[in-house]
């Protein structure tokens, strides 16, 4: 595999990350209600803690994001 390709591979892979934190900052900015009535049938939790959830897990793919995606995607820049 060259560089080149590894670069694209990274590349896409952040493009295509970064439209699934959008998609799910939408849904859960949009239809914050009708995701957590679907999930409280699952998890009995209470509206505020289900919010905290997701944010923190939207922070945290967003971290996971940065780190294997564009940081090496941005390293094979500079070096190539």
């Amino acid at each position: 595999m060259t560089v080149d390709i590894l670069r694209g591979v990274l590349g896409w892979c952040a493009v295509i990350n970064m439209g699934l934190l959008l998609w799910w900052f939408l849904l859960f900015a949009f239809a914050h209600d009708w995701v957590y009535r679907m999930h409280s049938k699952w998890f009995k939790i209470p509206v505020e803690t289900f919010s905290a959830i997701q944010y923190a897990a939207m922070g945290f793919f967003k971290i996971c994001i940065f780190l294997f995606n564009i940081v090496p995607y941005l390293a094979l820049r500079i070096v190539g």
